[in-house]
């Protein structure tokens, strides 16, 4: 069906995913006029396209005249709500204050305070307003659906659907793993409801995981098998999020495990783990080997991006764990880990020392980590300074290759270890048992990182393999944006923050806005602010009885 919108101009999201390796080309597919849209099969791409711009990798996208964190940004998405209130960071009571403390130290009492609108409204960092990007994508979707065969075959109009889908989906996951089951419209008749905006309530866990999966579905069946600019989504990168999500969830979902299992095989001889170069897991995130064999999906990002929004994607990774005085040369002019770079915005970000204690002797992923720094008026700060000086080491995992503030290399959001431990997992809680299958998946990832094969006792049943998974997972897959989903779904998330934190997670997710609340109860209908899983009443008691 077409519309009749009233939008000066909607450049494609391209411009924002732009840069010089055929990653999203600096270019408008088309514009969006006052009149009748869609009409022609690039308008139909161009709409589509407007589903990746909660997705970019940049400061941030406009919207309507509206701001919102992306989940790929360094400073406000996945790495910092799942990674940054994890036990793999410290928190940042020396080197930074505000909402970054409070996050770091998985305090989500402030979250709940801020109103509709830009996202530092009262430093309160949030993604509840991207509930209403589900209404947009429904909407999209919906738009697709109905196009003329005439206009677009069913061929093209299936994988146009599959992208788009696919963006409403992970939309949802990360949705839901920041907040629990969120209020959001998923029925087209609902899309231009101004009352429905107002009283949609929580869904249960089970509906907001059949929608996940429903999408994610629709991606790994229809989604472009092959697609000709870096970044956009392909088939096997809906088969990787399938596979995630029925990991997370099928432990009180039907069927869920034997899914993901399925997709795994479906994704099986297409990839393989990068050993390539002395350290293959520090080269692993070098420009220079971007989309390697590891590669299921990545933000691509260029070198000559400069933050604004039209000139492609940024990395900015290594601004905001490199502490404002780092020096890039020791005293004697030698050059040191964070050269040619230096100093950064400040460590917001770091590595706690309990987490790195915990990395077994040899493993060559502690490489990336770097224990200590000179200030640029000389100063050795070391381990013995933590506390002090800094918080907690300096992750170098995207490196440092330019003096530039933003770095060119791409930002991995699906690779190959990161399926073969999920295999692993998934093969273990769906038939009970240890298999040779799955430990060997493990022990593949675990010789990448210069380590012998897991120890008997760490397969001898499932409940020891099942930790030995969730401690590789942490060791492989630090600050990519996974852990706090992985603690949750161990029920483990209270236990390894209070180890490494000292403190107990106010809450399982961040409770929803009041604004939120207050809008459904002046419309006579209950919006419950915080949600928690079954468990986490069990998880938090036992931190708390550690205090």
């Amino acid at each position: 069906m077409i519309k009749r919108i009233y939008i000066p101009i909607l450049a494609s999201a391209a411009l924002l995913f732009g840069g010089c390796e055929n990653n999203f080309d600096a270019k408008i597919y088309g514009s969006l006029m006052e009149g009748e849209f869609p009409n022609t099969a690039e308008d139909y791409v161009s709409y589509m396209m407007s589903c990746y711009i909660p997705f970019a990798g940049n400061f941030a996208y406009a919207f309507n005249e509206t701001g919102q964190y992306s989940f790929y940004i360094g400073a406000g998405g996945d790495v910092r709500f799942f990674d940054s209130t994890s036990d793999i960071m410290a928190p940042t009571a020396v080197k930074a204050g505000g909402e970054w403390l409070h996050l770091s130290q998985a305090n989500f009492n402030q979250c709940r305070y801020y109103y509709r609108g830009w996202p530092n409204d009262q430093d309160s960092p949030n993604h509840f307003p991207q509930t209403a990007e589900v209404t947009r994508f429904t909407e999209i979707i919906h738009t697709l659906e109905t196009a003329s065969e005439t206009v677009l075959s069913a061929e093209v109009r299936d994988g146009l659907l599959g992208e788009a889908r696919l963006c409403r989906g992970m939309m949802l996951y990360y949705l839901m793993h920041m907040y629990g089951p969120v209020p959001v419209i998923m029925d087209y008749d609902k899309v231009f409801d101004d009352l429905a905006q107002r009283t949609t309530v929580r869904p249960s866990l089970d509906q907001m995981c059949e929608w996940i999966y429903d999408d994610l579905l629709f991606a790994a069946q229809n989604a472009p098998e092959i697609q000709t600019e870096l970044g956009r989504y392909t088939r096997d990168y809906g088969r990787f999020c399938l596979m995630r999500h029925c990991l997370n969830e099928g432990g009180h979902m039907s069927g869920y495990y034997k899914k993901g299992l399925e997709m795994f095989d479906e994704l099986k001889g297409k990839y393989s783990l990068f050993t390539q170069g002395d350290n293959p897991y520090k080269d692993l995130f070098k420009t220079a080997n971007e989309w390697n064999c590891e590669i299921i999906m990545a933000v691509s990002c260029d070198a000559n991006a400069n933050g604004n929004e039209k000139h492609g994607n940024i990395n900015m990774y290594s601004r905001l764990v490199v502490p404002s005085e780092a020096s890039a040369y020791s005293p004697d002019g030698v050059p040191t880990a964070l050269w040619p770079q230096g100093g950064g915005y400040n460590a917001f970000y770091n590595v706690a020392k309990d987490f790195y204690d915990s990395f077994e002797a040899g493993d060559k992923r502690k490489d990336c980590i770097v224990t200590d720094y000179w200030t640029t008026d000389g100063k050795h700060i070391t381990g013995a300074d933590l506390g002090t000086r800094w918080d907690g080491y300096i992750s170098l995992k995207y490196p440092i290759e330019t003096e530039s503030s933003f770095q060119g290399s791409d930002m991995t959001i699906a690779r190959w270890s990161d399926a073969l431990l999920q295999f692993a997992e998934l093969s273990v809680r769906e038939s009970g048992a240890v298999t040779s299958e799955a430990i060997d998946a493990v022990n593949q990832v675990r010789h990448r990182a210069g380590l012998g094969n897991l120890s008997a006792a760490q397969t001898a049943g499932k409940d020891a393999f099942l930790d030995a998974i969730l401690t590789e997972r942490g060791h492989e897959l630090y600050y990519e944006g996974c852990r706090k989903i992985d603690l949750i779904r161990h029920n483990k998330y209270a236990r390894k923050v209070f180890e490494v934190k000292k403190t107990v997670p106010t809450h399982q997710y961040m409770p929803l806005p009041d604004y939120a609340v207050r809008a459904c109860q002046e419309n006579g209908v209950v919006l419950e602010q915080t949600f928690q899983r079954d468990g986490w009443n069990e998880d938090r008691s036992s931190a708390e009885g550690g205090i």
